[in-house]
């Protein structure tokens, strides 16, 4: 009986929809403060960026379909943005980082372009999907009282119908 149950358990995770490939970036910085996580409905088409001048991240906000999350961290001075075009996703992160704050930060998409904010210094480090078509689907990390201390990314596959809406 118990090699049956086995047998069905195994079975039925053969017949499952994969996982969309899901994939996860290991956070950078210290992470001190207060955890964040930017998940929405829908695709990301839109990245704000805001810099502590010729220093750190201080906020950063993604914008799924049509509606802004909240920003996680501060909004200090005027946001720096990214508005993707349809059918556009963001496929790397890059930057630099130290034990406190999370310097700067590059997003690039898949037609190339890219957003830049902060400063050059410390750590460098790299985040993009581990399969083939992936895209960022939400970031997590953690903000204190000055800025964004630490960053990790979230990565998958877009369920897309006909009408280029994702689906569930």
């Amino acid at each position: 009986m118990f090699s049956l149950l086995v047998l069905v358990v195994l079975c039925t995770g053969c017949l499952a929809e994969t996982n969309d490939l899901y994939s996860f970036s290991n956070a950078v910085g210290g992470g001190s403060g207060t955890s964040f996580s930017t998940d929405g409905d829908g695709r990301i088409t839109g990245v704000r960026l805001w810099e502590r001048s010729t220093a750190y991240i201080t906020g950063i906000q993604l914008r799924y379909d049509f509606i802004w999350t909240p920003v996680a961290g501060l909004q200090i001075g005027n946001a720096l943005e990214l508005e993707l075009h349809d059918g556009e996703t963001i496929v790397q992160i890059s930057g630099k980082y130290h034990s406190i704050y999370v310097y700067q930060l590059f997003f690039v998409t898949s037609e190339g372009r890219f957003l830049m904010a902060g400063q050059p210094t410390q750590f460098s480090f790299n985040m993009y999907p581990e399969h083939l078509g992936a895209e960022l689907k939400m970031l997590s990390g953690r903000f204190n009282n000055a800025g964004i201390t630490s960053l990790g990314a979230h990565w998958g596959l877009a369920n897309v119908n006909g009408n280029n809406t994702v689906t569930p």
